[in-house]
């Protein structure tokens, strides 16, 4: 009976996945899931990301033992340890997914071409999004730079397939090899900062399917506007689940359409659509998380201030929506997805510090921290990548909290020492009649900062540093 290594990579599930029914089929199948931080070269997975997949694998390896094939964990170099396996197992093939960071892709070479030097075939499989990259092409033959054309695209595409449910049973070897325990890949925190992430996520599959079977019973009707609200959950909260693989994109697309194809419903397909769209733009131009697409922006005047990049990131900014945001990412691992567009404007807008900076504290503190998402997310901000907002387009975090968070209850939850401020000036503390702010408990510049940069400065200057690349532009209407 043939023996196939079954290589977990950003693929923790056993649902709708194509490698593992590939490899049960084949016979006998060693699970295993190597941790190789060399590999991914400058983008290992942040403090947020590594508590995500320890609870994730142990999920994994629970839902592998109940089908009769534990899952072997390894840790160093990925080459060396398949060969390893495959050599002790007796194997001849190794199934894996594809990923599509350039980092990924290197290993996939470097790893079939060492496989295929030992007498072992890699199959890959496309388990992780709906449209592989590469396949999406415009009339011309050139990868898109604009969502709208290339969803219009996918969604002229042959139908989204079924998708198909796990084996009954996985056939383990009849003799395995030992693995290194859970503990020692070292990927749970060694201080107790992760509670507030323990008290809202479940990794791992079943955490997946109860998120999505809530949100498809519920949340789905009134998405459309719910998903501007950060002071509930209008959101469908999948992102991380989708980032580890532990719930397929077919599963969510034809889950979601039981539901029949509503507004609502084609808004949040939609948004699926942007995930992909993420990965099609990284594909094509793998330069991306490092420089800007658009290649004027590499000389943009950002500037270097290192405690205005630390006020931003601890929360302690003086704009009371910015302040809500970033503190909310700190204690769940997220951030609601229109503050993350406020939160990143004013970073790269306000502060003038690039958008480079904002990616890297992302990459640490999500849980959903993904490579093409956040590169795609940070260049839309900084205006510089595909289907960017115009940078002259400068949100004022005013006005934005006071549309998106019109009662003030998303700022009185994540900046508590506001909580007693009116709606009027919750937005605004600074403007608040110095008795008002007395009678709400908020000395400002001491138990809440003030602003750390005035808005019509700050958007003075940003505008004067584009021309600086581009020449003078028309300042976009407020927004």
């Amino acid at each position: 009976m043939n023996t196939t290594v079954l290589w977990f990579r950003q693929d923790l599930r056993l649902d709708d996945h194509e490698g593992v029914l590939a490899a049960a089929a084949r016979g006998r199948v060693l699970p295993v899931f190597i941790l190789d931080d060399e590999a991914e070269a400058r983008w290992v997975p942040g403090g947020a990301s590594r508590w995500w997949l320890h609870r994730s694998l142990a999920a994994l390896g629970s839902a592998l033992a109940a089908k009769g094939a534990p899952l072997v964990l390894q840790k160093g170099e990925t080459l060396q340890a398949l060969v390893s396996l495959c050599r002790g197992v007796g194997a001849d093939r190794v199934v894996a997914s594809r990923r599509f960071e350039p980092a990924a892709i290197a290993q996939e070479a470097r790893v079939a071409e060492g496989l295929r030097a030992a007498g072992i075939e890699l199959h890959l499989h496309q388990t992780a999004l709906l449209f592989a990259p590469e396949s999406i092409r415009s009339g011309s033959g050139e990868p898109y730079k604009v969502f709208t054309p290339y969803w219009k695209n996918c969604l002229k595409s042959d139908a989204v397939e079924a998708p198909r449910d796990a084996p009954e049973r996985l056939r383990a070897p009849d003799s395995s090899p030992k693995g290194v325990s859970l503990s020692t890949l070292g990927l749970a925190p060694t201080i107790a900062w992760d509670g507030g992430l323990a008290e809202m996520w479940t990794p791992g599959e079943n955490g997946a399917v109860a998120r999505l079977d809530a949100f498809a019973r519920a949340a789905v009707r009134g998405y459309g506007e719910g998903r501007d609200r950060p002071e509930t959950v209008g959101t469908s909260l999948l992102s991380p689940h989708l980032h580890f693989g532990e719930i397929s994109p077919r599963r969510i697309w034809h889950r979601i359409n039981k539901g029949g194809r509503t507004p609502d419903a084609e808004k949040f397909l939609a948004e699926i659509g942007w995930r992909e769209f993420a990965h099609h733009v990284l594909a094509a131009f793998p330069r991306t998380p490092e420089r800007p697409l658009r290649t004027e922006f590499e000389a943009f005047p950002w500037r270097r201030d290192a405690k205005a990049l630390r006020a931003w990131q601890r929360g302690e900014t003086g704009y009371p929506m910015v302040d809500a945001g970033m503190r909310q990412l700190w204690h769940t691992g997220w951030m609601h997805n229109r503050v993350r567009m406020i939160v990143a404007s004013f970073l790269v807008k306000h502060l003038l510090l690039p958008w480079r900076e904002g990616a890297a504290w992302f990459w640490d503190t999500l849980v959903d921290a993904d490579l093409a998402n956040n590169t795609l997310g940070w260049q839309w901000s900084g205006g510089c990548g595909a289907d960017a907002a115009p940078y002259f387009r400068i949100f004022n975090p005013v006005l934005q909290g006071e549309k998106f968070d019109p009662d003030g209850a998303y700022v009185r939850r994540w900046v508590p020492e506001l909580a007693a401020v009116g709606k009027k000036f919750i937005h605004r503390p600074w403007e608040a009649p110095p008795e008002s702010l007395r009678a709400a408990g908020v000395s400002l510049g001491r138990s809440y900062p003030k602003p750390i940069v005035e808005h019509a400065m700050a958007r003075a200057r940003a505008l004067e540093a584009l021309a600086a690349i581009s020449g003078s532009r028309k300042a976009s209407p407020r927004s």
